[in-house]
């Protein structure tokens, strides 16, 4: 699980934007990019060429 306080001051690395954790709990969404990055072993993965588009 990733602590409020990382999730707080973590930003999308291709617009600088808020990222939220999505349902699942697995990843986190920028909306204004429509972009996942995934969560490995409670480490967020912020690497835009692993990120996941959304639909």
């Amino acid at each position: 699980m990733i602590k409020k306080e990382l999730l707080e001051i973590l930003a999308c690395p291709q617009c600088k934007g808020q990222v939220k954790l999505n349902d699942q709990q697995d990843g986190l969404i920028c909306e204004k990019c429509r972009l996942l990055y995934e969560i490995r072993d409670d480490i967020p993965i912020m690497l835009i060429e692993e990120a996941q588009k959304l639909d």
